[in-house]
C-alpha cells in the first residue's frame, strides 16, 4: 500500500455539512419566532402588535414576563419598576380559563398600567 492519495473523500464532508444544516435550520425556527410557544386565539380584525412588554400565560398556568418565568404573586413586584405609560401585550393560550386571564389583566391594571392588549392570530 505505497500509493499516494491524490483525491479527498467527500462523503464524510457531505455528511457533516448535512448534519450542520439540519441543526441550523432547527435553531433558526426557534430564533425567528423568538417567543414562548402559545396556541393563540384567532380574530379576523386583529391589529399588528406594537413595541410593548410581553406577558405570556401558557395553558399549564406558567406565567412569563418577556422570557422570565414568574408566579402571579411575583408579577406585581416585577412590574412596579416600569413607567405607568408602558404598554403590555398579553399572549394567552386559547384554552386557559377566562378567570385566569381576568385575574392577570386586573393585576396589571391595578398597578396603574392602562395600555394592556391581547395578542391573537389573524
Amino acid at each position: 500500500m505505497d500509493h499516494d492519495i491524490d483525491q479527498i473523500n467527500a462523503v464524510p464532508l457531505v455528511d457533516v455539512m448535512l448534519v450542520l444544516l439540519a441543526i441550523v435550520l432547527t435553531t433558526a425556527t426557534f430564533i425567528s419566532t423568538g417567543q414562548i410557544p402559545v396556541d393563540l386565539a384567532e380574530a379576523k380584525h386583529a391589529t399588528p402588535r406594537q413595541d410593548a412588554l410581553i406577558i405570556t400565560l401558557k395553558a399549564d398556568g406558567q406565567l412569563y414576563l418577556d422570557r422570565s418565568l414568574l408566579s402571579l404573586d411575583d408579577l406585581a413586584p416585577a412590574l412596579i419598576h416600569y413607567p405607568k405609560e408602558t404598554s403590555f401585550v398579553i399572549r394567552a393560550d386559547r384554552t386557559i380559563a377566562l378567570d385566569r386571564f381576568v385575574t392577570l389583566v386586573d393585576t396589571v391594571k391595578g398597578l396603574g398600567f392602562m395600555q394592556v392588549s391581547l395578542e391573537v392570530e389573524r
